[in-house]
């Protein structure tokens, strides 16, 4: 049971969607139709037939997880994700990202019809530059996450198992390209194809938003698809189950190692490209609020609190010593108003990210 994404690929440097949708029913489907359809006749235990088609299905390596299981930015599933596609969730997201970037680099005035207004380009390249939305969802379960079944007894397979470590940090290293600054920066030659929003032409709940304006606003939508990432990777109940994973298994990932290498992938890289740079110092104020989020949270393990309060500590020594540097001293203004006075902490949302399941429904917009 799954949503599958449009399953794209690039082939001699362009996009090619001969398999995007794939025909017929999924393998799950006609498992549900067995059992809810088969006639067996005049047989006397057809429970245990019904158990024969759900062993079968076990098998033959089919898994049903429900909804209220895949859905959730927590989740802890590894293989219970919404509109992804491979069975490598950390493998496609790499993918996904290739084919992100090629698509971008082709993306040029050819993509609106003749006549329509370039602001009608904007709303083209919202789905693309969130091209990598879901299949991220997917890659960032697998950090902190379970191997589980709705098992009963009697029945097959292990009711629960935490996934191996080098799966877990595979998907780390896959997520953490989603907050490169590199990654999210828009090139110029796209940049110069979004002018202001013609008369007639509004944004709406699928359009891009910003603080420039009517300009469009670069910075702001590299901010929103880094929160994105930065949400789903430090959610207060993964962040609770790595601290679980580790005091478990001490061979585990856990969540002081994922905050070094979240710090290490952004507070710790430079760019020479001024955009791009200026993303990274966006980006790592996203972070650092954060980690204040994870460090006020009054419903997580407190060694998430103590842990996410020590990174921010060490990230405000790091700071003091970096010289005179404006951003440095207003990231240390603001950790310094966090410490004195954490229980006035409040959640301030970016920009919020687009619309994306459905696409093409703005005319619900309430």
């Amino acid at each position: 049971m799954d949503y599958p994404h449009p399953y794209i690929q690039i082939k001699d440097g362009e996009l090619d969607f001969s398999d995007a949708y794939d025909t017929g029913i999924g393998e799950w489907d006609k498992v549900s139709v067995a059992y809810a359809y088969s006639d067996f006749g005049d047989i006397e235990d057809e429970t245990s037939a019904l158990n024969a088609i759900l062993e079968q299905a076990h098998q033959d390596g089919l898994r049903y997880i429900s909804d209220q299981d895949a859905r959730p930015q927590g989740g802890a599933h590894g293989g219970a994700h919404l509109w992804d596609n491979g069975g490598n969730a950390s493998a496609e997201l790499q993918r996904i990202l290739e084919v992100r970037q090629t698509a971008i680099q082709n993306f040029s005035i050819d993509n609106i019809r003749t006549n329509e207004p370039l602001s009608v380009l904007e709303d083209v390249f919202v789905p693309l530059y969130f091209f990598h939305r879901y299949q991220t969802e997917a890659a960032v379960k697998l950090i902190g996450g379970q191997n589980y079944s709705y098992a009963v007894k009697g029945g097959s397979g292990a009711s629960v198992s935490t996934l191996p470590r080098a799966m877990q940090e595979e998907a780390l290293d896959a997520v953490l390209q989603t907050l490169d600054a590199g990654t999210l920066a828009i090139p110029d030659a796209v940049l110069s194809l979004l002018p202001p929003r013609a008369q007639g032409y509004g944004r709406s709940r699928e359009s891009f938003q910003g603080k420039t304006g009517v300009s469009f606003d670069a910075i702001s939508a590299a901010e929103t698809a880094a929160d994105y990432s930065l949400g789903l990777l430090l959610h207060p109940e993964r962040a609770s189950r790595l601290v679980q994973n580790k005091a478990m298994d001490s061979s585990q990932l856990g969540f002081q190692e994922t905050l070094e290498q979240v710090v290490a992938a952004t507070m710790d890289e430079r760019y020479s490209d001024p955009l791009e740079e200026e993303i990274r110092q966006t980006i790592n104020f996203r972070l650092a609020h954060h980690l204040m989020h994870l460090a006020a949270h009054s419903d997580v393990l407190p060694a998430v609190n103590a842990l996410a309060a020590n990174q921010l500590g060490a990230i405000r020594t790091k700071l003091l010593s970096s010289g005179k540097d404006v951003y440095a001293a207003e990231m240390v203004r603001r950790i310094d108003a966090f410490f004195k006075n954490k229980s006035a902490f409040k959640v301030e949302p970016v920009s919020k990210i687009p619309d994306g399941s459905p696409i093409g429904m703005a005319c619900m917009n309430p």
